[in-house]
């Protein structure tokens, strides 16, 4: 079967929230849904805190957009849970007419002495599947994430890599990836995967940059890869906010390009709750 070309006009957009600690938060993160609205996305995805920390901030978010006439998709984490717990939470998806689940094994909180009943993203996925059924039997299409830069705590590319295939192969229906701004990475991992007869979707994750000081710390937490010409240039521009911006907007939107030219199946953007930078680089590729 042939895949359809995808181009920037066609191509399927994703957007990520994370829940607000306040009502002003969830006020302005209601106005930003409004304006990304104008985008069509497949669908707006809620992150989950370590541990379940957000969990009931994050379900009240995924209710409003439910709300909206929207398709949300839950982040659900594993770390820490029980069965009996995600059997209970899966009930209330289910219920509220979710139809796709983030799965992730997520990150031990601090003063967490256990992981659970769940070691893996891949131990959830399959007790999901076993649970509720395949996506085309009306169970959950089942996201988890991919690391083309491979995991801060994986020992190798192959052992994360091999962890990736066992999550595929639990059942799941597409994948995130971390975000990067190194497409060859992307390009690799993706003929790895394939390589090794997994074909679900890899959807690569896009993150705008509105601040080089702020990309910097998340980049160094979770193993992102700042190309050195790209530090460089922000490091030169150094307080002058218009040209970070401008150039953070070339850089993006030009790696967008890149991965559509490639075959990318979407593009999931983490907006960090904004809109502005979502909103001009989908401009810019459509133009």
């Amino acid at each position: 079967m042939t895949t359809p070309t995808m181009t920037p006009a066609t191509l399927p957009i994703s957007i990520e929230f994370f829940p607000p600690q306040t009502p002003e938060g969830a006020d302005k993160l209601r106005a930003t849904r409004a304006r990304l609205a104008a985008l069509n996305p497949e669908f707006f995805s809620v992150t989950y805190g370590a541990g379940g920390s957000t969990q009931e901030r994050t379900f009240a978010i995924v209710r409003e957009i439910q709300d909206e006439g929207r398709a949300a998709a839950p982040h659900l984490s594993c770390v820490g849970a029980t069965r009996e717990s995600i059997r209970e939470i899966l009930a209330g998806f289910r219920a509220q007419g979710i139809r796709r689940i983030v799965a992730l094994r997520g990150d031990l909180p601090s003063g967490m002495a256990s992981l659970g009943e769940f070691r893996y993203a891949s131990d959830l996925v399959s007790f999901i599947r076993a649970e509720t059924g395949s996506a085309a039997e009306g169970g959950f299409h089942l996201e988890v994430a991919a690391y083309p830069e491979v995991h801060p705590q994986a020992a190798s590319f192959e052992s994360d890599l091999a962890a990736f295939v066992t999550k595929a192969r639990a059942g799941a229906d597409s994948a995130i990836t971390q975000f990067f701004y190194n497409p060859d990475a992307y390009a690799h991992f993706v003929a790895r995967v394939r390589d090794a007869g997994v074909e679900i979707p890899i959807v690569p994750g896009i993150m705008p940059i509105a601040s080089y000081t702020k990309l910097a710390r998340f980049a160094d937490q979770c193993g992102a890869e700042i190309p050195r010409w790209v530090r460089r240039q922000f490091e030169a521009y150094g307080d002058d906010a218009e040209a970070v911006r401008e150039f953070g907007l070339e850089v993006v939107t030009g790696l967008c390009r890149t991965l559509i030219a490639q075959g990318a199946p979407g593009l999931h953007f983490y907006c960090l709750n904004q809109a502005d930078l979502t909103l001009e680089i989908v401009r810019r590729l459509k133009a």
